[in-house]
């Protein structure tokens, strides 16, 4: 007896309500489902269907077994509809949240090689705001957190750190003097993000060795008003690029400027905190191909691990 061809059978059987409807829909003689059902029933050693010339009922026992049958087929149907979308193409709409400055200092900038790998893969980027928790709308949230916990039910992947320096344009600095401690912070002009501006508070943190264990020193500092505050993070750096004053900004954004000398790290043995970062898809028990393959690119260029690759060496 072939038990899984069987079990497809009765399945369809109750689904049709009659064997007649089962054969038609199975493109199968009838006496084939007939003999199916029954031959499944004797190797259960029990009865499934009640029949009468006119209806069939499920058993007690049939109504149990129809359930974890059918369970046992939607899983088999997954695992094929996974087997087969390996051998095909990825394709398809994949819709994606970030972070603006994110997509735009990095993630941009990557995709040409993944629409290259993947021609047939259609991306939707969506860029309104900060990402601090996955949106189910979206096949991938690209997330960037600070120190709250993680939510909601996801399937997440940590990308990588991105650590906040402290920087200022050289013609700034020039103008202005170059702090050497950080209470000289006080005395510049401050380009501050929205909550920092609100607090008028900078939380800065220092790695030490203390008797050869590792510390981190944490100084908060009483600001002045700043010249300018908002909650978007690349009109802070186009303003630093400018000469208006001293800013923190993550590293994703800032190392090619500090690369070329555009910008210049101030203080440079102080961070200002950091940013995690992680790509999240929705917890689905097949997940089209399309999104597993982006999920494993971003792990791919980003380091897939909560390391800065971005920070100035």
């Amino acid at each position: 007896m072939d038990q899984l061809r069987s079990l497809r059978v009765f399945a369809q059987v109750i689904a049709e309500g009659s064997f007649a409807g089962a054969a038609r829909a199975l493109d199968i003689a009838p006496a084939v489902v007939t003999r199916a059902v029954s031959d499944l029933e004797n190797h259960l050693g029990v009865r499934l269907l009640n029949r009468t010339t006119r209806s069939l009922a499920l058993t007690e026992i049939g109504q149990d077994y129809l359930e974890r049958a059918r369970r046992v087929l939607g899983e088999l149907d997954n695992a094929d509809a996974l087997a087969s979308s390996v051998k095909s193409a990825p394709r398809g709409n994949l819709r994606i949240l970030c972070p603006p400055a994110f997509a735009t200092h990095q993630l941009v900038k990557r995709l040409p090689d993944f629409c290259q790998r993947y021609p047939g893969i259609q991306l939707e980027l969506s860029a309104p705001g900060p990402v601090a928790a996955a949106d189910e709308n979206f096949d991938v949230s690209i997330l960037s957190i600070g120190q709250q916990p993680l939510q909601g039910d996801f399937v997440i992947r940590p990308l990588a750190s991105s650590t906040f320096v402290i920087c200022a344009s050289p013609g700034y600095l020039e103008r202005c003097g170059r702090p050497v401690q950080p209470n000289d912070l006080i005395l510049h002009d401050g380009l501050l993000a929205d909550v920092a501006a609100v607090r008028r508070v900078l939380t800065l943190f220092r790695e030490e060795q203390c008797t050869g264990e590792p510390s981190r020193q944490v100084l908060n500092l009483a600001l002045h008003p700043p010249v300018l505050s908002t909650s978007q993070l690349d009109v802070l750096y186009c303003a630093a690029l400018a000469g208006m004053g001293v800013t923190g900004l993550p590293t994703f954004m800032v190392n090619n400027a500090l690369r070329d000398g555009l910008l210049e790290r101030v203080l440079p043995d102080w961070n200002g905190g950091a940013l995690q970062l992680y790509a999240a898809m929705p917890s689905r028990k097949h997940v089209p191909t399309r999104t597993r393959v982006f999920m494993d690119f971003l792990i791919e260029i980003f380091g897939g691990n909560q390391k800065d690759p971005w920070y100035p060496r």
